[in-house]
């Protein structure tokens, strides 16, 4: 899929941005309360028309108290008769269920997905928005890590735009404006290296859950958090790379950035680079998603150069953090292979989070499930779900869940 990072522009210059309604899915988790921060601070240019949760009944009910959206989807349906009984008396339109959040996304009462689902469970309503013609501000990498081959070419057949929410993706999108005609060499993706940056194993075989949820400069769910301890979180954002700027596995590169200030970078063939930088802060990618193709004001903290500060680049320490090599391996085989990491890691780290097993295993059983579940090399979208669902269950036996 090729951007169109054209500007439009009037005789005052960039056309001022219309208002746009957004359906936000996942509205309980960080990225979902942080996009109702940027939601917050510009009332003039964005509503809310659509929140869905999982479990936390409490929180999207006083959400949807406070932003009034159309719609209000709790997944959990033991829920729904608290979350419906609250949101009654306001109008608001109140489902339950999986189903529902494919219902939901093929609504008219949004103009722009936020796709803040983690994990598999954020792929079908994304497709389903995409199929409505929706565009799709995405946080959720699984979306591409899973299907991306499907999700990608019915954005183009639909005339769709996906602007990644990734910190790394957003800067390398960002890099790219202006350079659509110019020829990529390679993308430089950093990583801050998580909590655990230069241990050794002797070390991580002791780590606690609430060890590697404690990002140095992130404010993150669990489960990321978790994913970007073990470098998998790298490692899933590689094969995403591959998907949004149509690249081969050879054009992506992973550095160590522990300072976690310069997001991404691009490469070109002339070999000069280009960095996007900032203080560590999700709102801003959010932002710049939500707003695209315009830059809007805020009052985020600023970098200052001014102070005296050291930003250092490191190789990967691939022996020890063996998640990212499982990742790398996955992205040049192809075919349903990431799908099949990316579910055996989920199930792993669901594990790992409720003391199933330690921090170094969860490798192992992303490892067996690799080598158990069979490999297709052009997979259909059925075949997909079936891969993830082989690979689910395969995992959980391995942990006995």
């Amino acid at each position: 899929m090729e951007f169109d990072f054209s500007y439009q522009l009037d005789a005052e210059g960039i056309n001022p941005p219309s208002m746009k309604r957004v359906g936000l899915f996942g509205s309980t988790g960080s990225i979902g309360t942080q996009t109702l921060e940027v939601i917050r601070a510009n009332p003039s240019l964005f509503s809310v028309s659509l929140l869905t949760a999982h479990s936390n009944h409490v929180l999207l009910i006083e959400q949807a108290l406070e932003f009034l959206p159309a719609v209000v989807v709790i997944t959990q349906s033991s829920k729904y008769a608290l979350v419906k009984e609250a949101l009654s008396p306001k109008g608001i339109m109140v489902l339950a269920g999986e189903a529902a959040l494919e219902e939901a996304a093929s609504m008219d009462c949004f103009d722009l997905m936020m796709a803040a689902i983690v994990g598999f469970a954020g792929l079908k309503p994304t497709l389903k928005a995409i199929e409505t013609g929706k565009n799709i501000a995405l946080a959720n990498k699984e979306t591409l890590v899973v299907a991306g081959d499907v999700v990608m070419a019915l954005a183009a057949e639909k005339g769709v735009s996906i602007i990644p929410v990734d910190s790394e993706h957003s800067a390398i999108f960002q890099c790219l404006v202006g350079e659509v005609s110019n020829p990529i060499e390679k993308i430089i993706l950093t990583a801050s290296g998580g909590p655990f940056i230069g241990r050794k194993p002797n070390y991580l075989v002791n780590v606690k859950r609430e060890h590697a949820i404690a990002h140095p400069n992130w404010s993150m769910g669990a489960k990321i958090s978790i994913d970007s301890s073990t470098l998998m979180n790298k490692g899933l954002e590689m094969i995403e790379a591959k998907w949004l700027f149509n690249l081969e596995p050879s054009q992506i590169e992973v550095v160590i950035h522990p300072q976690s200030i310069i997001h991404s970078m691009v490469q070109f063939k002339d070999n000069s680079i280009k960095a996007q930088m900032g203080l560590p802060d999700m709102k801003l990618p959010i932002q710049y998603a939500m707003a695209y193709p315009q830059r809007i004001p805020n009052d985020f903290p600023r970098y200052n150069f001014a102070k005296s500060a050291t930003l250092s680049f490191d190789p990967p320490d691939y022996k020890t953090f063996r998640n990212l090599g499982l990742a790398i391996s996955a992205l040049n085989r192809g075919g349903n292979m990431p799908c099949i990491l990316n579910a055996a890691n989920e199930i792993a780290v669901y594990g790992f989070l409720n003391n199933r097993l330690g921090f170094l295993e969860m490798t192992e059983v992303i490892e067996q499930t690799i080598a158990h579940v069979a490999f297709i090399e052009h997979p259909t979208l059925q075949e997909y779900f079936d891969s993830d669902g082989e690979a689910r269950n395969f995992a959980a036996t391995l942990i006995n869940l």
